[in-house]
């Protein structure tokens, strides 16, 4: 789909700074996604504006370009092709465009804590340019064809400045870069070539992935220009976080509470674990703040070397009222409970 003002497709200011693009991007993509509007057609085509919208200003250099209306094509690269006759560049050694590799993608996908430690498949939509099936891709009207460019005769660049020494080179200002004229534009692509559309995939996540894990999908990002290769589709995962466990590199940390009657004559004590729940002993004269660990219990390592472990911290529960019989208990074990734990503060023996 083509953006008129990506700007105020995201609604953002032309001087929001690219954290600013992505949280607007973000946000809008997750309210119009075609997911969490089924059969939404005025959703989906909201959706797409705003992916065309970040796929023009998202990335600094594409937004740098789409800001001074195209810029300078290549730089060096071409300085040093004019100068030598270059086999390398956009153009390759003859002057012509060259297939060029698609553009990698990003999309996001949100997962319950106990899905990301299990891993397994999940549905993502995307949306992606691909060529129009009206005009087959060749952005001109059905019966047409392209012209070649007469300015740049074919080539996309043309050459400006440098005196004897040097020229540099710009894309074509009359043909774009592409190297043809559309005089008769397609009327589904209005002339691109390429249409937007929604493509559906399975992703399969692996189990233990963390908040901000990169899937890649070799070859599901944008199809090539110029039958170049199609680039890569990346999935970033979104963890939600769980009421027990928090995660901590490779492991988890639980916070365990226990009566004081457990820490000080120690027990025998249930605690949660990925798959169920399971028993720690606690020592007698344990301490608030102790941590004990479950080796191998933790999430699967996305290296495939076996799990993380599960710390648990113990917490001594101390409740805020007690009854009168509880009360009765504690006066009476205070009478057999002597020493001061404070005397070592003030240097007494």
């Amino acid at each position: 789909m083509a953006v008129k003002d990506p700007y105020k497709a995201l609604g953002v200011d032309k001087k929001a700074s690219q954290e600013d693009i992505k949280k607007a991007y973000r946000k809008l993509a997750r309210q119009y996604h075609p997911d969490k509007n089924p059969g939404d057609k005025a959703a989906e085509e909201r959706f797409k504006e705003v992916q065309g919208a970040y796929d023009t200003i998202g990335d600094p250099e594409k937004r740098k370009q789409y800001d001074q209306g195209g810029g300078v094509f290549g730089g060096f690269g071409d300085i040093l092709s004019d100068l030598f006759g270059g086999a390398g560049g956009a153009t390759g050694g003859r002057g012509r465009p060259q297939p060029e590799r698609g553009r990698d993608l990003e999309t996001e996908v949100s997962l319950a804590f106990e899905q990301a430690m299990e891993g397994g498949q999940v549905p993502i939509t995307v949306p992606v340019n691909s060529g129009c099936k009206t005009c087959h891709g060749t952005g001109a009207k059905p019966g047409t064809s392209p012209t070649v460019c007469p300015r740049c005769q074919g080539r996309g660049v043309v050459s400006e400045g440098g005196g004897n020494l040097f020229s540099i080179s710009q894309p074509c200002p009359q043909c774009g870069g592409t190297g043809t004229e559309i005089k008769d534009p397609c009327p589904t692509c209005h002339g691109s070539g390429q249409t937007r559309e929604l493509k559906r995939y399975r992703v399969n996540i692996p189990a233990g992935v963390r908040d901000g894990s990169r899937v890649r999908l070799a070859g599901k990002g944008e199809p090539g220009l110029r039958s170049g290769p199609p680039g890569d589709l990346y999935v970033i995962t979104r963890v939600r976080e769980s009421p027990v466990f928090k995660r901590k590199g490779d492991n988890l940390e639980v916070d365990v509470p226990v009566t004081i009657v457990e820490a000080i004559r120690g027990a025998d004590i249930e605690v949660p674990t990925l798959n169920g729940p399971k028993k720690i002993r606690v020592a007698p004269g344990t301490q608030h703040g102790t941590v004990q660990r479950l080796r191998g219990e933790g999430p699967p390592r996305l290296n495939g070397r076996g799990r993380g472990d599960i710390h648990y911290r113990l917490q001594v529960d101390v409740p805020r009222s007690l009854s009168k019989e509880q009360r009765e208990a504690v006066d009476e074990l205070a009478t057999v409970m002597n020493g001061n734990p404070r005397e070592r503060l003030f240097g007494r023996s």
